[in-house]
């Protein structure tokens, strides 16, 4: 009432505009702030829903600020990494980032899925990655996946890993996701997809993990490979001593043989495409639910093969690693078949470490002085005359892998069922030890 005796009083009769400026405030300031207030709501909940990338570049502090959802990092076996350098940081959705593939491996194209023939050509000598990984849709974003778990462990050793390791649910299956940690930089993220799109272009094969997806379109990179429920095979031979253990866990010559020749399988798909593993061992190796052995470790291939990177010196390989490749020598196809003995001894005696009374630095005198492997208790001389042929000094008197896979399909047919025993637990200090990891490598126990 005061302020229309007001307009009353400052007002001529019939003066709109000097009416205006009386309501000035109520009329106009008021009604243009909650407009302006509605449309940006309105702006700011069409970028959520349609394009979030936005969003994380509107506000960048967010995520730094926005709370962490805290998922530790796996190492398998209880005792070492199999999926090497791999590590999953999952951030909660504000602090999603974006980051744009580089343009060599991922084309416009990369949202629609690719089908992989069953046998792709060869590839050329370079193997540059040209096949691209399904990528799954916008929406499969990691805190979209069902039941994300840390997959247990019992030990690790420490590392640099840039990548972590869950296991989820995706369309009704086990899988396990492999997550470009929130640290990573722009080389690491340019690995992460190149070696994404090297086992996509590698193909499917029935003795290699399956790839079954990526989601690189947003942060963090996310990589989704089959699950494996028996995790790495050294792990589960590790089991195989204990009693009473769930699942049950036993090993026979038999099965011995019958993994053996699966992981020969993948190994000779591999070198069909001119490309040598170079970590053959039990911990590259993985078991499925029903026991199936299949090839793991695959990242060094990638590394050497499309980087140029040279073998790396690492102790904790020597005990596997052939008498050229110790000597600095290149490494062969028969570098891969000693190294393949070496994983039957580990099957044949329940995951002992090869070689454990000798140190790495005496290693190649041993070997040169002529002396191999002593025959396991567990072993027959069949599968010992296999071992043996394996790991001979001269490379040219290995042999093939066609050789091998024969020897061991004949093998197969007239091995022991009996369950295979050996006497306690592996201390894993001392497994360290027998291996040659050495004091070089940190550990901790959980």
């Amino acid at each position: 009432m005061s302020s229309l005796s007001e307009a009353d009083r400052r007002c001529n009769q019939g003066d709109t505009i000097c009416e205006i400026r009386v309501y000035e405030q109520e009329v106009i300031i008021v009604p243009i702030f909650l407009l302006a207030s509605f449309l940006i709501t309105l702006v700011l909940i069409l970028l959520l829903r349609y394009c979030p990338e936005k969003v994380d570049r509107i506000r960048p502090n967010a995520s730094k600020s926005s709370p962490r959802r805290v998922l530790h990092g796996i190492d398998a076996p209880p005792g070492i990494n199999v999926l090497e350098h791999e590590s999953i940081a999952l951030d909660t959705p504000h602090s999603y980032s974006t980051f744009t593939p580089p343009n060599s491996y991922y084309p416009q194209t990369l949202t629609k899925p690719v089908t992989t023939p069953v046998h792709p050509p060869s590839p050329p000598p370079s193997f540059t990655p040209i096949v691209q990984p399904r990528e799954l849709p916008r929406q499969r974003l990691p805190e979209s996946f069902n039941l994300v778990t840390p997959l247990p462990v019992a030990f690790s050793l420490n590392s640099n890993s840039s990548v972590s390791l869950y296991r989820a649910r995706m369309d009704n299956r086990n899988v396990v996701l492999r997550v470009l940690n929130d640290s990573a930089d722009a080389t690491e993220r340019h690995n992460f997809l190149g070696f994404a799109s090297f086992l996509s272009q590698l193909g499917p094969h029935p003795f290699l993990p399956e790839l079954l997806g990526v989601v690189s379109l947003r942060a963090p990179l996310v990589t989704v490979v089959e699950e494996l429920e028996n995790r790495d095979l050294l792990s589960y031979l590790w089991r195989c001593r204990q009693d009473h253990v769930e699942p049950p866990c036993e090993m026979t010559e038999r099965r011995i043989f019958t993994m053996a020749k699966q992981v020969a399988s993948a190994l000779e798909f591999l070198h069909g495409k001119d490309l040598l593993h170079g970590n053959i061992r039990a911990r590259s190796v993985l078991v499925t639910k029903e026991f199936t052995a299949k090839l793991w470790g695959l990242h060094g291939v990638y590394t050497r093969k499309n980087q140029g990177a040279t073998q790396k010196d690492d102790p904790s390989m020597k005990k596997w690693q052939a008498p050229e490749v110790l000597a600095k020598r290149p490494a062969s196809r028969s570098s891969d078949i000693w190294s393949f003995g070496i994983l039957l001894y580990e099957m044949t005696t329940l995951g002992e470490a090869p070689f454990a009374d000798i140190s790495v630095t005496e290693l190649l005198q041993f070997h040169q002085r002529g002396k191999t492997l002593k025959k396991p208790l567990n072993c027959s001389n069949t599968l010992y005359t296999v071992i043996k042929g394996c790991c001979q000094w001269k490379d040219q008197d290995r042999p093939s892998l066609a050789e091998v896979s024969r020897k061991l399909i004949a093998g197969e047919k007239g091995a022991s069922d009996k369950v295979l025993k050996a006497s306690g637990t592996v201390n894993i200090e001392q497994y360290l030890q027998e291996a040659g990891y050495g004091e070089t490598n940190s550990y901790t126990v959980f």
